[in-house]
C-alpha cells in the first residue's frame, strides 16, 4: 500500500483529469480494514466496496471519515446493510432488490450482453424507472486500450438520454478518463491510487 501522500497525488491526478464535475469513488474491495486509515489521512472522501459484509465491517470502524458507495452485485439479502449505510449503489440489476431498496441507485446495464456479467439488457431498463433509480452504470467488455471502451460508454450515455437520467456511472483505472470525457458522473478507480 502506498503512503498517504502517495495516494493523496494520484487522487489529484486523477481528480485534475476528470474534472470537478466527476465524482472520484475509491473502489476499496482489495484495501484491508486497517489500511482504510491511510484513505482517510489521504483526503478520500468516496469509496464503493464490493461486499456488504467487508463494508459493514469497513463502516463500524470509519462510519462517517467516508461517504458510502455499492459497487458490487447487490443480493436482495443484503438489501438492509446498504440500506443502512450507502449513500448511492451503482449495481442494481434484480427487481427484487429494486423493491427493497430506500436509497438511489443506479441501474447497472450489460450494454454488450456479455453472459458473464451481471446488468440488465438496455432492453429492459424502462421496466426499473422510478422509483430511486437516478442514473445508469455499466462495465464495458475487456479492452486493450481506453479508446475501445469509448463507444460502450457513448452508447450508456446516449441510453440514459433517451431516459432523462443524468447519472452515470462508468469508467475504472484502466479507462476513467474517456469515460469522462464521455459524461460520467462517477468513476470507480482502485489500483491507480493504491497499488505501486
Amino acid at each position: 500500500m502506498l503512503s498517504p501522500a502517495e495516494i493523496r497525488s494520484r487522487l489529484d491526478r486523477v481528480r485534475a483529469e476528470v474534472g470537478p464535475e466527476v465524482t472520484v469513488v475509491a473502489a476499496t474491495k482489495y484495501v484491508p480494514l486497517a489500511d482504510m486509515a491511510l484513505l482517510v489521512e489521504a483526503g478520500v472522501e468516496v469509496v464503493g466496496e464490493n461486499r456488504a459484509q467487508d463494508l459493514e465491517a469497513k463502516h463500524a470502524v470509519y462510519g462517517d471519515a467516508f461517504r458510502w458507495h455499492f459497487i458490487g452485485q447487490l443480493q436482495s439479502n443484503k438489501v438492509k446493510v446498504v440500506n443502512r449505510i450507502c449513500e448511492l449503489v451503482h449495481s442494481l440489476d434484480s427487481e427484487t432488490a429494486a423493491r427493497r431498496l430506500e436509497i438511489p441507485a443506479l441501474l447497472q446495464v450489460n450494454l454488450a450482453g456479455e453472459a458473464a456479467k451481471a446488468g440488465v439488457a438496455p432492453e429492459a431498463v424502462a421496466a426499473y424507472l422510478g422509483g430511486g433509480v437516478v442514473g445508469l452504470s455499466t462495465m464495458p467488455p475487456a479492452a486493450s486500450t481506453p479508446e475501445d471502451s469509448r463507444p460502450w460508454f457513448r452508447r450508456l450515455h446516449d441510453l440514459a438520454h433517451e431516459h432523462g437520467l443524468r447519472e452515470l456511472s462508468m469508467g475504472t483505472t484502466q479507462d476513467y478518463a474517456v469515460a469522462a470525457e464521455e459524461g460520467a458522473t462517477y468513476v470507480r478507480v482502485g489500483s491507480i491510487l493504491f497499488r505501486q
